[in-house]
């Protein structure tokens, strides 16, 4: 809980920060009226490595390719982690346009994901004064195989290397500016060290986004962990996962550069496996690059 004051942080710089006026489309630039939802809470399904309260509308299919590098402070020898990288390419596609579902697939433990996500309440003027959007994700670590270690690929069932995700988002756009985001998560892994580890995992994630200009906003993840064990090894010491993005709007795009302590972009990771402390400076820097397409026809 001490580590909470970062998101006071959010919020000072929130207020010291001197926009211009968002002239990106009447939507955002109206924000919500009477008798119309909020739209644009958060503009992708993404917010850094966490998820927004975004879906995508029907017929909608959004291509998210993200990328991490190695630490910051290992230096000019390894080009300050640039010599290091993982990768995550993802696919979202809108049923409805509050229905939808993704797949992944990222470098990390060559693990897949997939996932559903619902947006049950939308927030509109005169009425609910949030947006909440349910989503359960289920991902598939296939590292390792019988090239990497044969003893360990053969001891490892299917569903020992099966992990289950659940969350709630919970959203509210301020102005036309300001959005912020809180969401209870639940993780549970089939397979891990008891000793030292948990099957079922709870965190609650903060988040935000402010808009500079017409095409730059900054945001800001912290993923809190509310069970973690105490007393753990070294090498099973886990840190909640922080990160901080701007984010730049070209067109059809979004392209986001990122400064974050953990190597996920899905839940699994960074509520469970994330090794490095970002307020000790193990920082990774990353970027998101999001585009989406309009490949069904609109009702």
């Amino acid at each position: 809980m001490k580590k909470l004051p970062l998101l006071f942080l959010l919020l000072i710089l929130v207020q010291t920060v001197k926009g211009q006026d968002d002239l990106l489309n009447e939507l955002e630039k109206q924000g919500p009226t009477e008798g119309d939802y909020t739209f644009a809470t958060f503009k992708g399904s993404h917010i850094i490595n966490g998820q927004s309260v975004e879906t995508r509308r029907k017929g909608e299919l959004e291509f998210i390719f993200s990328h991490r590098f190695g630490l910051i402070n290992e230096g000019a020898y390894k080009l300050w982690g640039l010599d290091e990288s993982v990768t995550r390419l993802g696919l979202e596609y809108g049923l409805t346009d509050r229905l939808g579902f993704g797949i992944g697939r990222t470098s990390v433990d060559k693990t897949f994901d997939g996932y559903v996500r619902y947006k049950a309440l939308r927030q509109k003027d005169k009425g609910a004064p949030v947006t909440v959007t349910a989503m359960g994700t289920v991902t598939y670590k296939t590292l390792p195989n019988e090239d990497d270690d044969p003893v360990l690929a053969s001891e490892l069932k299917a569903e020992d290397r099966l992990a289950y995700v659940a969350q709630l988002m919970i959203a509210r756009k301020f102005t036309t500016k300001l959005s912020l985001q809180l969401n209870p998560i639940f993780v549970h892994r089939n397979t891990v060290d008891q000793d030292v580890e948990n099957n079922d995992d709870l965190a609650l994630g903060f988040a935000g986004r402010y808009k500079i200009t017409r095409s730059i906003a900054l945001s800001a993840e912290y993923t809190l962990r509310l069970n973690a064990k105490e007393n753990q090894p070294p090498d099973y010491v886990r840190y909640d996962a922080v990160g901080f993005g701007i984010d730049i709007e070209t067109g059809g795009h979004v392209f986001q550069l990122i400064f974050t302590n953990t190597l996920g972009m899905f839940e699994r990771y960074t509520v469970t496996e994330t090794y490095h402390n970002f307020f000790d400076g193990d920082i990774h820097f990353g970027f998101n690059i999001s585009r989406s397409f309009q490949i069904a026809g609109k009702k």
